[in-house]
């Protein structure tokens, strides 16, 4: 029996400086695919506890049933992707579990001693980042949102089925 507190990792999320780049590095070298790309996203939330509006552009593929996030900052509004002088935090930034109550996991990992670091949403889906003291560098993410849980199904389908071909579908929010 599993002690994991929100069942198994859903997503591990990187910031990346290069989108189309680090895309085709995890197909040329991890041979990571097809990749879903959303392009000029919007996140409304708060960082900090002040209003943000984080522009970026995001990679979506699977390793089993483990989604691999690509994020890639596109505006240098105050957000957990960047630092204080505005550069990307390149690298491994969250580990997230898909929820189906924000609000509740929120309670919970709030009085486990988890801090709320940033809360955002975007049509269909609903986010928050947390850190926990002893845990430098690394937020824990909570996602909600019945679309989103689809297109991850989607996508672990895609995955298993990929013969190389098409190895990046893109969409996109502009307009």
């Amino acid at each position: 029996m599993s002690k994991a507190k929100y069942g198994a990792i859903t997503q591990i999320g990187l910031v990346v400086e290069d989108l189309d780049t680090s895309i085709q590095h995890w197909i040329d070298m991890m041979g990571v695919g097809p990749w879903t790309v959303f392009r000029n996203v919007t996140l409304n939330g708060q960082y900090h506890g002040q209003d943000t509006i984080v522009k970026m552009d995001v990679g979506l593929s699977y390793q089993g049933d483990t989604q691999i996030e690509l994020i890639h900052v596109t505006n240098g509004a105050r957000s957990p992707y960047l630092d204080p002088a505005g550069k990307p935090l390149a690298g491994l930034h969250h580990i997230a579990w898909l929820v189906d109550n924000l609000d509740t996991i929120l309670a919970t990992a709030t009085s486990d001693g988890l801090k709320i670091v940033f809360q955002a949403e975007s049509p269909g889906t609903r986010v928050a980042y947390l850190e926990a003291d002893g845990e430098p560098g690394i937020l824990f993410e909570f996602i909600e949102g019945p679309s989103t849980a689809q297109l991850i199904v989607e996508g672990i389908a895609a995955t298993r089925n990929w013969d190389g071909t098409n190895p990046v579908h893109v969409i996109d929010f502009a307009g």
